[in-house]
């Protein structure tokens, strides 16, 4: 089992090769703190970098919980707050560190205003998510935000949100997979959403990502997974000439 010394130097040492120049020492203190006091690995996915900020992910909250021996999570929709319809949902989720525990409640909400336009059309999942994060984060002391709580940074400058969805795959099967799949590179990697939107319609020869299929989604994901892990510098050269250029439409 590693240890908290040694988990904060790979902590470290894979900050600085993710986010090279963008870090600074107080978010390298910061990062150590959270190392040292909740065991975080940046190589298991727990945290992100996002706008000079680290954010923890579900996945190290889950984690967390489960190095604590967590008993359980109760989730459940808060209804005078859902719309079906209007895809407005919002959840409630107690957390039970313990058999004698008696509950640490967070509320989590999602509509298309406040979401992603990558994981519109998913608003239940995000919005169960968010009450899950928002509890745990309460029941282990988690004072920094969750990515999953978050929905502003594929926000335009001027402060609108884009409400373009990524468009389902041509078999119609399985879209929002993919959809969060993409969206977990785009977060991961902290890559421009439009751009990466306009080089998916070049990569598949289509005119809008409604007419690309299943397989050339995927295909696209891959390789854009690919050489954000190889070459992050080299992909954001490619992705920063799409600049200027018009999404297809929708």
């Amino acid at each position: 089992m590693t240890s908290t010394k040694a988990l904060a130097r790979q902590n470290k040492t894979h900050a600085k090769l993710r986010w090279g120049g963008e870090l600074g020492r107080i978010a390298l203190n910061a990062l150590a703190s959270l190392t040292f006091e909740f065991q975080f690995s940046i190589a298991n996915g727990d945290l992100l970098f996002l706008n000079s900020g680290w954010y923890v992910t579900h996945t190290g909250l889950t984690r967390l919980a489960r190095r604590n021996r967590c008993v359980g999570i109760k989730v459940q929709p808060v209804h005078p707050f859902c719309d079906p319809i209007r895809q407005r949902w919002a959840f409630e989720a107690t957390v039970y560190k313990s058999k004698t525990c008696r509950g640490f409640v967070g509320y989590g909400d999602a509509d298309p205003s406040n979401v992603s336009f990558l994981v519109q059309g998913a608003e239940l999942r995000v919005a169960e998510t968010r009450a899950v994060n928002r509890a745990l984060r309460k029941a282990y002391g988690i004072g920094i935000c969750s990515v999953e709580e978050i929905g502003s940074f594929e926000r335009q400058s001027d402060g609108s949100s884009d409400s373009k969805k990524l468009p389902q795959p041509a078999n119609g099967n399985g879209g929002r997979t993919v959809r969060d799949r993409l969206c977990q590179v785009i977060h991961q990697h902290q890559l421009d959403p439009h751009l990466v939107k306009s080089y998916a319609i070049d990569f598949c020869g289509v005119k809008t990502l409604r007419d690309a299929t299943r397989d050339q989604v995927e295909n696209f994901i891959s390789h854009l997974t690919d050489w954000a892990e190889k070459d992050r510098n080299a992909l954001l050269c490619q992705l920063n000439s799409f600049l200027g250029q018009k999404e297809g439409a929708a």
